[in-house]
Parts: structure tokens; C-alpha cells; sequence
């Protein structure tokens, strides 16, 4: 039987939660984009796990498709932001600033974005752009 897209991608964080590699979630991703492309949490998860592999043109893409799809999703917000500061991109404050709003704005959207942060320094410890959007969203 063929798994499904939210099975995929369900499974596909559980992987990621257990510390999988992001260069082998990138293609279950991909694959979970191509079957829902409308599915921006796909997208975001997808450009966090370009990041990660220092792929920003890549996250970029994916990060582009999830600020589409859910423009109030501060992750996406936090990926375009990253992928931009990675590819000397301008128009970062503007992600910054809706992020920020987002995540003052909900509870439960700072603890997500605040542990993530973390989690991504945890996994790339001189992510310098990632460290840099922490202290503008929680420093500053």
C-alpha cells in the first residue's frame, strides 16, 4: 500500500526528531512536495533541510513556496529570512518583522521558533545568519 503524503511527512519529522541526516530527508521531502504542493509545511521543512546542508539557493526556492502558501507561518518567515541573509539577498527585515509579530503575537509560535532556532544551532553550531535572526527575534 502506498503511503501517503501526510504519512510521509509525518514519518519524515519523526526521522528528523531521532537526529536523521538532512541530506537523506531532502529527497522524502521533495517527494512529499511533489505529491501535495500546496502543503507549505512540506515547503518550510523542505528549505529548513537545504539550510542545514548549505543549499540556501535551494531553501530559497522552497522557503519562496511556503511564504506563498502561508504567509503567517513564522518558520517559513524564519527560512526565507535565513535563505535571503545565506544568498545576500535584501528585503530580510521585512520576514524578521512579520516573524516578530507572529511570534508576540502567539504563544506557542515563540516556544516553536525559539526551540528551533536552538535545535538548528545544536545540529550547525556556526550557522552565523540562523544565530543572528535568534538575536533579532529574542535578544533584541
Amino acid at each position: 500500500m502506498t503511503q501517503t503524503a501526510e504519512d510521509l511527512f509525518n514519518e519524515g519529522i519523526e526521522r528528523y526528531k531521532k537526529g536523521e541526516s538532512p541530506a537523506t530527508l531532502i529527497p522524502l521531502f521533495k517527494d512529499i512536495c511533489d505529491r501535495s504542493p500546496k502543503q507549505s509545511t512540506a515547503w518550510t521543512c523542505l528549505a529548513w533541510l537545504y539550510l542545514l546542508e548549505d543549499k540556501p539557493k535551494s531553501a530559497y526556492k522552497a522557503a519562496q513556496k511556503a511564504v506563498k502558501l502561508n504567509p503567517e507561518d513564522p518558520q517559513a518567515r524564519v527560512n526565507m529570512a535565513a535563505a535571503m541573509l545565506e544568498t545576500n539577498k535584501s528585503g530580510v527585515r521585512e520576514h524578521i518583522d512579520i516573524a516578530q509579530r507572529l511570534i508576540m503575537a502567539v504563544s506557542e509560535y515563540r516556544q516553536e521558533i525559539e526551540e528551533n532556532c536552538k535545535e538548528g544551532l545544536n545540529r550547525k553550531p556556526d550557522w552565523q545568519n540562523l544565530q543572528r535572526i535568534y538575536d533579532w527575534l529574542f535578544l533584541s
